[in-house]
């Protein structure tokens, strides 16, 4: 299960980021008319980028062998 939940929070950090720092998500979304939106993506993709790294961190501490 840890492997699934790492994998997942590395594949959403991924992710985020390309959408929070290249301008994938700015294009696609002008691309489909929906530029309205624009304004509201830093509400969105800032705290997921935060839940997945913080998923990425939690699987990584739940992974190493307890002491």
């Amino acid at each position: 299960m840890n492997k699934k939940l790492l994998t997942t929070g590395l594949v959403g950090t991924v992710i985020s980021a390309l959408c929070c720092f290249t301008p994938i998500l700015v294009v696609l979304l002008t691309a489909m008319g929906l530029s309205a939106v624009l304004g509201w993506l830093d509400y969105i993709l800032l705290p997921s980028l935060a839940l997945f790294i913080g998923i990425s961190v939690y699987a990584v501490i739940k992974r190493k062998p307890s002491e």
